[in-house]
């Protein structure tokens, strides 16, 4: 299912903008700390989309399994290993994100 690789790719780059503007945030808090509002806000934004972009991932998995029964398990080794990559910098960024409302 080459649309799982899409959505999966774009997740990544949704964390990849989250953790950005996250470390912008901190950096940015003592000195600019409006504008480290707006890149925290943003980082959270961008968290949002990572949530979205995962039901999605998920819906498809559960259409396939209703329509055309399991996915193929290489496709599902794939994934996990991608989710649990995903969960994990997700983790860290939402850690970085408390750090800023701390």
């Amino acid at each position: 299912m080459k649309i799982i690789k899409c959505l999966s790719e774009l997740i990544e780059e949704e964390l990849e903008d989250a953790n950005h503007y996250v470390d912008l945030a901190m950096k940015w808090k003592s000195e600019e700390p409006d504008t480290a509002d707006l890149f925290y806000q943003l980082s959270t934004e961008e968290m949002g989309h990572v949530d979205k972009l995962h039901e999605e991932v998920t819906e498809l998995i559960e259409e396939h399994r209703k329509e055309h029964g399991e996915p193929p398990k290489e496709m599902m080794v794939l994934y996990e290993y991608l989710h649990e990559k995903h969960i994990g910098t997700a983790t860290q960024i939402k850690i970085k994100q408390g750090m800023y409302k701390a």
